[in-house]
C-alpha cells in the first residue's frame, strides 16, 4: 500500500519536493509506521524502481503467455510499453524522475538493474526469434534489445510529456 501510495504521490509532487509527512498523511498512516518498514525516503524510492521493474516482467511474461512462435512474442513485446500503460503510468513517471537523482549510488544502482533486467528479458525473447529465422542477424540481439529499450523510452517520455500527435501515423 505504501508503495502504491508513494508511486502516486512522486509522480506528482517528485522525489524531491515529496515528504514523508505528505505520503503517512495520504497512506493513512503515521511516519514512524513508513519508517518501520523503509529505513529512509530513498529506500522506498528504490523499492518502488525494483517493483515497477518487477511488474513489467511480469506483465510481460503474462502477455507472452500461449504465444509459442518468437515472431508472434515480439509483436507482443513490441506493443506493450509499460510506460505507456495506464497500471504503471505513474510508476514510470517516477522512474524518470529517478534521473534527476542518479547521482544516488543506491538510486543508480536501482536503475542499472531494472534497466539490464527489462534488457536481458528482450534480449532473450530476440534470440529466441533469431534462432527461429524469424529475426535476421544483421545485428545482435545485445543491439536489438537496447534499441528497443532506446525507442520505449523515448515514445515513453514523449508520452508522459503528452506531446501532441507523437507516435500516430498521419
Amino acid at each position: 500500500q505504501l508503495l502504491d501510495v508513494a508511486a502516486d504521490l512522486f509522480s506528482r509532487a517528485g522525489y524531491a519536493r515529496a515528504t514523508t509527512a505528505e505520503l503517512a498523511k495520504a497512506a493513512g498512516v503515521t511516519e514512524p509506521i513508513i519508517y518501520r518498514h523503509f529505513a529512509s525516503k530513498r529506500d522506498l524510492f528504490v523499492d518502488l524502481i525494483d517493483r515497477t521493474a518487477q511488474r513489467t516482467l511480469e506483465t510481460w511474461e503474462s502477455h507472452l503467455a500461449g504465444a509459442k512462435e518468437p515472431a508472434e512474442r515480439l509483436r507482443r513485446l513490441l506493443g506493450d510499453n509499460p510506460m505507456t500503460n495506464s497500471s504503471e503510468a505513474a510508476a514510470y513517471r517516477v522512474f524518470l524522475q529517478a534521473i534527476t537523482e542518479i547521482d544516488d549510488d543506491k538510486i543508480h544502482k536501482a536503475v542499472v538493474s531494472h534497466i539490464t533486467g527489462l534488457h536481458a528479458f528482450l534480449k532473450k525473447e530476440i534470440d529466441r526469434a533469431q534462432d527461429d529465422r524469424k529475426v535476421i542477424k544483421t545485428f545482435s540481439s545485445d543491439l536489438v534489445a537496447w534499441m528497443l529499450i532506446h525507442i520505449g523510452l523515448g515514445y515513453g517520455i514523449l508520452e508522459a510529456m503528452r506531446i501532441p500527435g507523437q507516435g500516430e501515423d498521419k
